[in-house]
C-alpha cells in the first residue's frame, strides 16, 4: 500500500546521498587538475622567465662584446685615419718641394742656353768648340735631365697623393658606417624591458638581402686598414726618395755650374794671355813700324842728296868737253869726273834697300792690321765671356729644396 503511495519522481535517498558523493568527488578531482595546471604554469611561467632573462642577458653579453669589436676596429680605423693624413700632409710638403725645385731650374737652364747663345757671336778664332761651350752643353744636358726627372717624380707623388686619398676616403666612409652602427647598438644595449615607447615589429625578423657575413665585415674593414697601411708605406718610401733626389740634384747642379765658371775663368785668363800678347806684338810692330819709316826717309834723303853732286860733276864734264884743240885731253880730271858721275849714278839707281824698306813697311802694316783685327775678336770673347756670360751666372742660385 505504502509502496502504491510513494511518488514515482522522487529519488531514493541512496542514490542522493551517491549524487553528493560523486558530485564531492568530481570537484575535489577538477580541483586537482586545477591545482597541477595551476603548477604546471607557475612552473612553465617561471622556466620561461628563466629562459628569457638568460636568452636576453647572452644578448646583451654578445651586443657588449660587438659594441667592443665595433670600438676596436674603429679605434684602428681613426689610427690608420691619422696616419695616413698626416702622411698626405706631409707629402703635401714635398710636392711643394719638388715644384720649388723645379721652378728653381728653370733659371739656370735659360742662362745657360743664353750663354751658348751668346757665345754663337764670338768671331774668327775664337769661335772655337773650347771647355767651356762643352761644360754649357753638358751644364744645358744635366738640368734638362734634372727637369725631366723632377716632373716625373712630380707626376708620382701627385698619383701616390691621389691614392693616399682614396685610402682615406675608404676609411672614412668605414669609420662613418662604424659610427652609426655603434651609435645604433649603444641605443639598443641601453634599451631594457622597462624602456618606454618598445614596440613591436613584424617585420624585424625578415632578414634583407644586403645583409653580409660576419667574416665580409671583417675583411671589409681589414682591407681598408691594409690598403691605408700599403699607401703610407708607399708615402714613406717615396718621401726618402724624394730626398734623395733632390740632393742629388742639388749636388749635381752645384757641381755642373762650378765646372762651368771654372771653365769660364780658365778660357777668360787664356784669352787675356793671349790680348795681352798680341798687343805686345802691337807695339813691337808699331815702334818697327816707326823704325822702318824713319829708314825709308833717310834713305830718300840720302837719294836726294846725291843728286846735286852728279849735277856738279855732270856739269864740269859737259864744260870740259868744250876745251880747245890739244887742251881737250882725257887727264885725271876728266878721268875722276867720269869716275864720279859713274859711281853716283850707280848709287842711285841702286834703290834696292828702299824697295826693300818700302816691302817690309807694308808688311809691318798688315801685321798690324791683322794683329789690330786680332785683339779686336779677343776683345768681342771677353766681352761676351766675361761680362755677358759671367755676370749673369753670378745671379745662379743653386738652393737645397
Amino acid at each position: 500500500m505504502a509502496r502504491l503511495l510513494q511518488d514515482p519522481s522522487k529519488l531514493h535517498p541512496s542514490e542522493w546521498y551517491t549524487a553528493n558523493k560523486m558530485q564531492c568527488a568530481s570537484t575535489e578531482f577538477q580541483k586537482s587538475r586545477s591545482e597541477c595546471m595551476i603548477a604546471e604554469s607557475w612552473r612553465l611561467v617561471d622556466e620561461i622567465e628563466k629562459t628569457t632573462q638568460k636568452t636576453q642577458s647572452d644578448v646583451n653579453k654578445k651586443l657588449e662584446q660587438r659594441q667592443e669589436e665595433i670600438k676596436f676596429w674603429k679605434q684602428e680605423l681613426d689610427n690608420k685615419l691619422e696616419q695616413i693624413v698626416h702622411e698626405t700632409e706631409i707629402l703635401l710638403t714635398f710636392k711643394n718641394r719638388l715644384e720649388r725645385a723645379l721652378e728653381g731650374c728653370k733659371e739656370p737652364l735659360v742662362i745657360a742656353q743664353k750663354c751658348l747663345l751668346y757665345r754663337q757671336r764670338r768671331v774668327g778664332i775664337d769661335l772655337v768648340h773650347d771647355e767651356v761651350e762643352q761644360e754649357l752643353l753638358k751644364e744645358v744636358e744635366v738640368l734638362q735631365g734634372i727637369i725631366a726627372l723632377l716632373g716625373r717624380t712630380l707626376e708620382q707623388t701627385n698619383e701616390q697623393i691621389r691614392r693616399n686619398r682614396s685610402a682615406k676616403y675608404d676609411l672614412d666612409m668605414d669609420l662613418k658606417d662604424k659610427f652609426t652602427a655603434l651609435t645604433i647598438d649603444d641605443y639598443c644595449a641601453s634599451l631594457t624591458n622597462d624602456t618606454p615607447h618598445i614596440i613591436y615589429a613584424d617585420n624585424a625578423m625578415k632578414l634583407k638581402g644586403n645583409f653580409v657575413s660576419p667574416e665580409d665585415w671583417l675583411d671589409f674593414s681589414n682591407i681598408n686598414v691594409e690598403k691605408a697601411d700599403k699607401q703610407r708605406n708607399n708615402s714613406l718610401a717615396l718621401k726618402a726618395l724624394i730626398d734623395d733626389i733632390l740632393s742629388q740634384i742639388a749636388n749635381d747642379m752645384r757641381k755642373q755650374c762650378e765646372m762651368v765658371n771654372n771653365a769660364f775663368r780658365n778660357r777668360v785668363k787664356e784669352v787675356k794671355d793671349a790680348k795681352h800678347k798680341l798687343e805686345t806684338l802691337l807695339a813691337m810692330v808699331m815702334d818697327e813700324t816707326a823704325s822702318q819709316e824713319k829708314n825709308i826717309a833717310a834713305l830718300k834723303k840720302a837719294i836726294a842728296d846725291k843728286e846735286a853732286p852728279v849735277k856738279v860733276a855732270q856739269t864740269r864734264l859737259e864744260a870740259r868737253n868744250h876745251r880747245p884743240n890739244v887742251e881737250l885731253c882725257y887727264d885725271t880730271v876728266h878721268s875722276s869726273l867720269m869716275s864720279e858721275v859713274q859711281e853716283i849714278t850707280k848709287n842711285i839707281q841702286r834703290q834696292d834697300a828702299l824697295a826693300q824698306a818700302q816691302t817690309e813697311l807694308k808688311g809691318l802694316s798688315r801685321r798690324q792690321l791683322s794683329l789690330e783685327e786680332e785683339i779686336k775678336v779677343k776683345e768681342n770673347t771677353l766681352y761676351i765671356d766675361e761680362v755677358l756670360c759671367m755676370q749673369m751666372r753670378e745671379s745662379v742660385c743653386i738652393n737645397s729644396y
